[in-house]
């Protein structure tokens, strides 16, 4: 077998459920027009960073990022892996399924969770099986040079995982897989190897734009592109301050969402075909599932702190949480 052969052969003996490789190119970027599309067949794997760089900066110019000042820094940085990986050759990128069969509970006086964040942090169960997959990579080639992120690095994951086959970034600007549907959780690894690429993914799109019509806040301006400032997902995670900060014709389209939110992913027509995951660790929690809003509201922090633990919901914070759940009770009973 090929190395490459191999490599894939272990991600999917360590859980992995989709596995494809992205070649960096051996050139520096060079400019390029800016297209929606960033896995074109023919596009040469050299002018490929620089097309993300390019809608990077657009996206950011428009103000969409809101307060992520993250997004800001050094947007070259972020397209272009050489920037974090001298020398990078290839992209490996993973992904695990997490679609589960249960049901959120939707009876008056309880919230919404994200299917992502019902089980277990998906960051610590995809980092502990790539560092594996790294450290294979390591002892079958200990002159490569590696690093690994799942979410926390700065890759733009998406596009690379567009890249190296794992399936489309869809209008709604996340991952679509044929096999999969919506729900892949993505990791990656970048190494200084020469791997054998993988056919970067076709988008299947085509005139469907169930996505964009289910947004509860418009925040999809066009096909392709959110504006996170007006995203559900950012609203209730990454958006810091009280109540005041989110203005108020978007408070009244949260509904009971507290914790991220799945509207654009279940109305996917791909998802008709996607099997559940067989990850213990996504299995969801009672917590998750029927999360009491008047019991959240009442949580204090060492509450919080135990009961969230393991919970990627940690990240919205106490504060982020109660004021969230105060917003969805509001919307359950405006009066």
């Amino acid at each position: 077998m090929s190395l490459t052969t191999t490599i894939k052969q272990e991600a999917r003996l360590l859980g992995f459920d989709a596995v494809g490789i992205a070649s960096i190119g051996n050139n520096d970027p060079s400019s390029t027009s800016s297209n929606q599309s960033t896995g074109s067949r023919d596009e040469e794997p050299a002018t490929f960073p620089q097309r993300l760089f390019d809608r990077l900066s657009q996206w950011i110019q428009r103000g969409y990022h809101g307060s992520m000042a993250w997004m800001e820094r050094t947007p070259e940085k972020r397209a272009n892996p050489r920037h974090v990986l001298p020398g990078c050759r290839s992209i490996i990128s993973v992904g695990v399924n997490y679609l589960t069969e249960h049901r959120a509970n939707e009876r008056p006086g309880y919230g919404r969770i994200a299917r992502y964040a019902w089980g277990k942090d998906y960051h610590k169960v995809l980092l502990d099986r790539l560092q594996r997959l790294e450290q294979f990579l390591h002892n079958l080639t200990p002159e490569a040079h590696t690093r690994c992120y799942v979410d926390t690095g700065p890759i733009m994951e998406k596009a690379w995982a567009e890249r190296a086959g794992l399936g489309w970034i869809g209008k709604h600007s996340n991952l679509v897989s044929a096999e999969h549907g919506s729900w892949l959780l993505l990791g990656e690894i970048l190494t200084t190897l020469e791997l054998e690429p993988d056919e970067p993914a076709t988008d299947l799109c085509g005139s469907c734009t169930l996505c964009i019509q289910a947004c509860p806040t418009k925040a999809i301006t066009e096909p392709y592109i959110v504006d996170a400032t007006r995203c559900i997902s950012y609203l209730t995670i990454e958006l810091r301050g009280d109540a005041t900060a989110i203005p108020q014709e978007l408070q009244s389209e949260m509904g009971n969402k507290i914790f991220g939110c799945d509207d654009c992913l279940d109305v996917c027509p791909f998802n008709l075909r996607s099997e559940p995951t067989r990850e213990e660790a996504f299995q969801p929690s009672d917590l998750a599932l029927s999360p009491d809003l008047k019991k959240l509201s009442e949580l204090d922090d060492s509450t919080f702190s135990t009961l969230f633990q393991h919970s990627p919901i940690r990240r919205a914070k106490l504060h982020g949480l109660r004021r969230n759940v105060a917003i969805a009770q509001r919307n359950m009973d405006p009066l």
